[in-house]
């Protein structure tokens, strides 16, 4: 079925927040979570999107020449594709205009299917999965790059720039974990480079010790993981404690402000190489450096992780109900298709799929537990 005619019973329902003339209140739901390990990468998403609210309805926010107030609602998917889907379907039922979320691709990717039938419009900060865009849902976007080219890209570097030969690889079943270390595996090859073990773990597992234990026995170079910092922290503590010293690598889950804390020494200094789904260079650098120091003003916390690219998010959704003159998902999803609109995190455009165009990787390492930038590359 095509996207329009689900908005046939839609347009009834948001009739109030449709048209400017009828409009007072255009609702925004922000899914995250809010619980769980992940919940500071959750909160820290959802700190974004109640900021650019804010802002957008301190400025006086428009359509069509009528002033509106924009209203989030936000929920918790606890990193549940089950959670995750029930609180699509209550934002679906709240009718809002729109969706920024989820965080992780496990969430996303199944509560995109609810979206897309009720005729609405998602744009994600953080799914990385490739299969995320690759359904074809029209109203299905993401400011991020995805996992081809980040695992591929790491899996690059590792061969070419670390000039390892023996890895070993470990997921934590998620959609994201395995998809980010598949991509990692199809780029890691060349002459002498061996995948030497293939081992997996859980998105809420404690104890490593196993497949250390085992991991350990094949004398990698480098452990590359799939899965979010909560569970890379502990893992590196284990591979200290059983005297692994094979270099850490993973994906943006992993690459995060917290992971110096989450792992202790055991992060060492240049031993861990992650990359992050983004990332600013030149001029740009300064309005990222000024959005960081605004969220951490009005919120008190340092940006976590996605939080820029929340933030970009909802400022992209707003600016194509504008250049549209309606918030209704039907009406502007055209305006964000071919949207190019300069935002913290750089310029936004979005391919025929909904994903962004050019999109740009930032290679992190952690030295005296910080983490440090080593390269932005597109």
């Amino acid at each position: 079925m095509q996207f329009c005619t689900r908005l046939i019973p839609f347009a009834v329902a948001i009739a109030f927040a449709g048209g400017a003339s009828a409009q007072q209140v255009v609702k925004i739901g922000h899914v995250g979570p809010v619980s769980g390990p992940n919940s500071h990468l959750g909160k820290d998403n959802e700190n974004a999107a109640r900021m650019a609210i804010d802002e957008l309805n301190a400025k006086g926010f428009t359509i069509n020449g009528q002033k509106v107030t924009l209203q989030l609602l936000a929920e918790d998917d606890a990193s549940d594709p089950k959670q995750g889907t029930a609180v699509a379907q209550k934002l679906v039922d709240a009718k809002v205009n729109g969706i920024v979320g989820h965080l992780n691709s496990g969430t996303s990717v199944p509560a995109s299917r609810i979206y897309h039938n009720a005729g609405l419009v998602q744009v994600s900060p953080a799914t990385t999965a490739t299969q995320f865009t690759k359904q074809k849902f029209p109203g299905v976007f993401r400011v991020v790059a995805n996992d081809a080219k980040l695992g591929g890209t790491l899996g690059k570097y590792a061969v070419e720039t670390l000039k390892v030969k023996n890895i070993a690889i470990i997921d934590d079943r998620t959609t994201y974990g395995q998809g980010v270390a598949a991509e990692f595996a199809k780029a890691a090859r060349g002459p002498g480079v061996r995948i030497v073990d293939k081992q997996f773990t859980s998105a809420t597992a404690t104890d490593f010790t196993a497949i250390l234990t085992a991991i350990r026995a094949k004398k990698p170079d480098l452990i590359f993981f799939g899965g979010m910092d909560a569970v890379a922290g502990p893992m590196l503590k284990q591979m200290k404690a059983l005297g692994i010293t094979a270099r850490f690598m993973g994906g943006d889950g992993m690459c995060t402000e917290a992971l110096g804390r989450l792992a202790g020494d055991a992060v060492g200094d240049g031993k861990v190489v992650c990359a992050e789904a983004g990332g600013v260079k030149g001029a740009q650098e300064q309005k990222m450096a000024d959005f960081r120091a605004r969220f951490k003003q009005k919120t008190g916390q340092e940006v976590q992780l996605y939080a820029p690219y929340v933030y970009d998010s909802v400022m992209v959704m707003a600016t194509a109900m504008q250049n549209a003159k309606s918030a209704e998902p039907a009406k502007y999803l055209p305006e964000l298709k071919k949207i190019k609109y300069e935002g913290v995190t750089g310029t936004i455009q979005f391919d025929p799929s909904g994903d962004i165009l050019n999109g740009a990787l930032t290679l992190y390492t952690y030295q005296g537990g910080k983490r440090t930038r080593m390269d932005v590359i597109r």
